[in-house]
């Protein structure tokens, strides 16, 4: 049995998360700490951090320690027509810390669906995204929006493909009176994907004037199907309609999401469907997936403890070795942390004191 009170945050959120991640069928995906350098230049715009550490290998070939994990899995899976690959991953990427601006070792744990998926695939791993919060904290929420209604709603408009990137990164950034200067459809269709929250009838009534376009109808009977489902698995008040969260068009087809718990200030999930970054590494199934930062989770949830030891065995140079281990053994086996020492400082905070001296009893 782990005694859980030894483990880090991230190591107990780990666990737990691979625990929920296999009984829903995903197999474990694992991977080399590096790969060819050039899979993550030819793919940067995807990245979290532009920061990439490399080294050359002893053949010449430059390598880099993996900044992430998706991009691996994508090269190492193939299509095949019918056929969904389910997987998890809990790997350790090397990329720019939020925290620290610098370099740092990041533990990651997340989920990929690949291959002839559907809206069947989506919504299970949107729900494994929130399972995933709820097994962090019960305070939690997920934004959840989606690529392709909202590049469907602009190319509808006619925006250019410059504009178009402008009037999304605004979006993104919450930026509405900056919208505002695209004229009034623009602004109207962006204060509806920015506000929604609950209600997806204010999406549909900034969406149907469209609907003659095939795109914008499918994609938003995708959206709306895909939130009443995940609202009939009782997560409605889980989840808020927020359009800002879309940030690259580019790589992104459909359902973008993003996860946060209270406390941190910082969304601690990131996923979606990625069918353009599928297209632009020659793959022609769909692909949706997501991560958890458990570098985010370090000290959430972290009790201060009150002692360092539930007991400290205070020992003399001439208490057989036997006699410390046979006493220091059955008080842990009742659950206690314990350690012997031959004196105590003033510095170290325990519960009880046991002292063993030669002929006598313990005390």
């Amino acid at each position: 049995m782990i005694n859980s009170s030894i483990l880090k945050s991230e190591e107990r959120f780990s666990f737990a998360l691979r625990s929920l991640y296999s009984r829903f069928g995903y197999g474990r995906y694992k991977m080399n700490k590096f790969e060819e350098y050039d899979l993550y230049v030819r793919n940067k715009d995807f990245l979290i951090s532009d920061g990439v550490i490399t080294f050359t290998d002893t053949n010449g070939k430059l390598l880099a320690l993996k900044p992430d994990v998706t991009l691996s899995i994508i090269k190492n899976t193939k299509d095949v027509k019918g056929f969904v690959q389910k997987l998890y991953y809990d790997e350790h990427v090397y990329r720019i810390s939020k925290d620290s601006h610098s370099f740092r070792e990041i533990a990651q744990t997340g989920l990929e669906c690949i291959g002839d998926i559907g809206v069947t695939d989506i919504c299970e791993v949107i729900y494994l995204s929130l399972m995933s919060l709820q097994s962090i904290s019960e305070s939690y929420i997920l934004d959840l929006s989606h690529a392709g209604l909202m590049t469907a709603l602009f190319d509808c408009i006619g925006l250019s493909k410059e504009d178009k990137s402008k009037v999304v990164s605004l979006i993104n950034e919450k930026n509405y009176d900056a919208v505002i200067s695209f004229g009034d459809e623009v602004s109207a269709l962006a204060k509806a994907l920015m506000t929604a929250r609950r209600d997806t009838d204010i999406i549909r009534n900034a969406a149907e004037p469209y609907f003659d376009n095939e795109e914008v109808k499918k994609n938003f009977s995708e959206f709306e199907e895909i939130y009443q489902c995940l609202c009939s698995l009782g997560m409605k008040e889980k989840i808020n309609i927020d359009f800002s969260i879309v940030s690259d068009i580019s790589y992104y087809s459909g359902t973008l999401f993003k996860g946060y718990v209270e406390g941190i200030p910082s969304s601690v999930l990131s996923g979606g469907q990625y069918d353009g970054l599928m297209r632009k590494m020659g793959k022609s199934s769909g692909a949706v997936g997501f991560a958890v930062y458990l570098d985010m989770l370090e000290r959430f949830g972290k009790e201060e403890k009150e002692y360092d030891y539930d007991t400290v065995v205070i020992v003399s140079e001439k208490t057989p070795p036997e006699k410390v281990i046979k006493t220091v053994s059955d008080l842990s086996s009742k659950g206690e942390r314990v350690i012997a020492l031959k004196s105590v400082s003033d510095s170290v905070r325990y519960k009880n004191i046991v002292r063993i001296r030669e002929g006598e009893n313990n005390d």
